[in-house]
């Protein structure tokens, strides 16, 4: 993968697949892009539907850097790194596709990003985002932070510490994005999504729950139930198909290029990267 430095010079690893519309892909926690997107087939789906995967690591995940102290994951850190990633590609406009916590940046991202023209959330749910924040982030980060293993009695925090072992993660850089606090949107934040939208969860997601909660929340949202759990719903192939048929139903408009990270904004065409 490819690197830029984002706003506050954290390195943030990305990649850009294909040609056509872009697709910002976001993952999920203690995933990166080749895990969530390019493994299960994902991202190939939405290249063969003519469109460009635009794959971003977050930081403190995958090939982006990671940083392990708390407060360079405050302050809507990981929606910035988006908007300068659609800076530095100088994309005007981008569907956008979230899983778990990708699909917490997504939310957080529409409500306030004028270059996104689509939304597409798996593995999320309406109750994490009513509660205001993520049941056990606490014990998660204590069971990646303990070099014992065994000594993890919480469920939650034992199957977090056991993926992010399985994936190679640095523990304590994901130890700190719990700590942070900063991954949920707010229940405003729904409300401000105005751009096509459809939630796809698997119907054995335990963690994120019902699809149609979440998209009745927002104005004009489908929602798909496809087979498996919170883990494996994504690798699907009911999955990436609800994908692109969402997407292949939309226009695509080109919007003005705003600028949060690199001067000040101009119009422009989206360029064929």
């Amino acid at each position: 993968m490819k690197s830029f430095s984002s706003f506050d010079g954290v390195e943030i690893a990305y990649d850009v697949l294909g040609e056509g519309d872009p697709v910002v892909m976001m993952h999920g926690f203690a995933s990166d892009s080749r895990t969530n997107w390019l493994r299960p087939g994902v991202a190939r789906a939405v290249i063969e539907s003519g469109r460009q995967a635009v794959l971003l690591d977050a930081r403190g995940h995958g090939e982006s850097a990671k940083p392990r102290d708390v407060a360079s994951y405050t302050g809507g850190a990981m929606v910035r790194d988006v908007v300068c990633l659609l800076d530095y590609l100088g994309l005007g406009a981008a569907h956008t596709v979230g899983y778990s916590m990708g699909s917490f940046t997504a939310v957080r991202l529409a409500a306030a990003e004028p270059r996104l023209v689509s939304l597409v959330l798996g593995g999320i749910g309406l109750a994490q985002i009513l509660d205001g924040h993520l049941d056990g982030a606490q014990e998660i980060a204590a069971g990646l932070e303990t070099e014992s293993v065994e000594s993890i009695s919480d469920s939650r925090a034992l199957a977090f510490r056991r993926f992010a072992d399985a994936t190679g993660s640095d523990r304590l850089a994901l130890a700190a994005v719990q700590r942070a606090g900063d991954l949920l949107p707010a229940v405003d934040d729904l409300a401000r999504i105005a751009v096509p939208s459809i939630v796809i969860n698997g119907v054995d997601d335990s963690l994120a729950g019902s699809p149609q909660d979440l998209a009745a929340a927002i104005a004009g949202a489908r929602w798909q139930s496809v087979p498996g759990d919170h883990l494996s719903a994504v690798v699907k192939p009911e999955f990436r198909q609800a994908l692109v048929n969402f997407l292949d139903g939309l226009s695509f408009p080109t919007r003005s290029r705003a600028t949060a990270c690199l001067g000040p904004a101009v119009s422009d065409e989206v360029p064929a990267t």
